[in-house]
């Protein structure tokens, strides 16, 4: 099992007011996403658990991007991976972040 933490400064906080969301299922080839308003406004940390080691800089770029486009100031991601694609990460990333926008 390999943990990874990426953390990132945004140029703004996500909007909406929601505390918490969550998306995806643990399941082979799926992953689960659960996103936290906890931090500052401009603050974005990302914690990932998967079985699947060697691949931190697929991680690395997948999270960048998710955060250059969706902007996530002040929340918390934790990612509890069965084997998912990046696009499949991506997604999950995006779900979580428009949820918390509603």
């Amino acid at each position: 099992m390999e943990k990874l933490t990426f953390r990132h400064t945004t140029k703004a906080p996500l909007a909406g007011a929601k505390a918490q969301a969550i998306t995806g299922v643990v399941a082979s080839g799926n992953l689960e996403v659960l996103l936290e308003r906890t931090l500052a406004p401009d603050a974005c940390t990302v914690e990932i658990e998967t079985p699947i080691n060697g691949y931190g800089d697929v991680w690395e770029a997948v999270v960048a991007d998710f955060v250059a486009r969706a902007q996530p100031g002040g929340i918390r991601i934790t990612v509890n991976d069965g084997g998912a694609r990046p696009d499949t990460v991506s997604l999950r990333l995006l779900q979580g972040a428009r949820l918390m926008e509603v």
